[in-house]
């Protein structure tokens, strides 16, 4: 392995690539390389290989090295290999992977096969000794004199100036990006601005605009986001930001769960609301804790816990007979009906429709059976 120096990668003067292929690891004699696996190259007058994650590690060695090779066979867990033997390592060799190595001997294991063909080009190249044709005024370098000293220089330096205009591309981006963020933060406020003038607008003028249109502007409003949201800045991080997220929530939640027959989950509530707040997102445990102190701020919604441990948010108005008196008719006009089939019938969600026909089993109203076929609910007749 000292016998390698770090390269470009790029093709000399008069000098052709013959072959390539990947997932080679190399091998110093008997001992796996410090380098990762990567792309060997063949050319008329260099063995190169390139690191497949980082193409800036890149080293060769001249064919004008090589004694002589030999292939080894793959055994279980072994990949097959070729064993390159080389001559002893210049004086005057530019810098490379390694210094010093006690082998005289690499290895190029093939993981991802074609060693057959790689061998063949390798024979190939080492019977025609192309290298030896390049014109003496257009030599390759082969590190054994100034010119090729003063052409690896350029390339390490170019690798370097490479990697120093990536950083401050980096950089760029990421100062791109939080001036972005900034923008938008402003435009979310210039947005809640506008929501709240629509707001006023339709509470100044709705005996003018007809109820589709008052609709419609609500749904621009909840798109938009909610025109002052409750944070922990505002109102502090006690007892009394909840009592206040719980007011806003339930001003907010009134008509959404009212198109949706009185019940919504807790899940698709949390959604909803952090849809409305924009950049103001509430966590799950203050939405549960603020839903908790519905009743004892005497609000019109209620936050109801299923046996299943399925949690919701329903209006107080909501009947608990009517919900169960749906869901046997519903069932007896069909004869029987799974959750996903009541869930279409009514436009809820499954888990909604699941947790009505299991209270209305509970009461005593229906029966299931459950099969291979998924849970099925009957009429009960007993």
């Amino acid at each position: 392995m000292d016998r390698f120096v770090w390269t470009n990668g790029l093709l000399e003067m008069n000098e052709t690539l013959v072959i390539q292929q990947r997932g080679v690891r190399l091998y110093d004699g008997e001992d796996k390389a410090k380098l990762d696996v990567g792309i060997v190259l063949l050319s008329t007058h260099r063995l190169v290989w390139r690191d497949q994650k980082n193409h800036e590690c890149c080293i060769c060695i001249p064919l004008s090295q090589v004694i002589f090779f030999e292939e080894q066979a793959a055994g279980i867990g072994k990949s097959a290999k070729i064993v390159i033997h080389l001559h002893p390592c210049p004086e005057n060799k530019e810098p490379g992977p390694y210094q010093k190595s006690k082998y005289s001997y690499i290895k190029l294991s093939f993981k991802e096969h074609g060693q057959i063909e790689f061998y063949r080009r390798l024979t190939e190249e080492m019977t025609q000794k192309r290298w030896e044709n390049t014109p003496v005024s257009q030599p390759i370098p082969t590190g054994t004199g100034p010119k090729a000293g003063r052409t690896r220089a350029v390339g390490i330096v170019g690798i370097e100036r490479k990697l120093e205009e990536k950083r401050k591309e980096t950089d760029k981006n990421i100062s791109e990006a939080f001036e972005d963020l900034s923008k938008l933060m402003e435009k979310a406020k210039e947005m809640v601005e506008l929501s709240r003038s629509i707001a006023n607008k339709i509470k100044d003028k709705q005996g003018d605009i007809t109820e589709d249109e008052t609709i419609r502007f609500k749904s621009y409003l909840l798109s938009m986001g909610i025109a002052n949201p409750v944070t922990r800045e505002t109102h502090g991080s006690g007892t009394q930001y909840h009592i206040q997220l719980a007011k806003q929530l339930g001003d907010m939640l009134q008509a959404p769960l009212e198109e949706r027959g009185g019940m919504m989950a807790l899940t698709e509530v949390y959604c909803l609301v952090n849809r409305a707040r924009g950049m103001e997102l509430l966590s799950p445990e203050d939405l549960v804790n603020a839903c908790k102190m519905f009743e004892s701020l005497k609000l019109p919604l209620r936050l109801r816990v299923f046996d299943s441990g399925v949690m919701v948010v329903q209006l107080q108005s909501h009947s608990e007979e009517e919900m169960i008196a749906s869901a046997l008719d519903n069932v007896s006009d069909k004869g029987s009906l799974t959750a996903e089939e009541f869930a279409k019938l009514l436009g809820l969600t499954v888990l909604l429709a699941k947790e009505r026909l299991l209270l209305a089993e509970k009461m005593g109203h229906l029966c299931r059976d459950d099969s291979v076929e998924g849970l099925r609910f009957y009429p009960n007749l007993f």
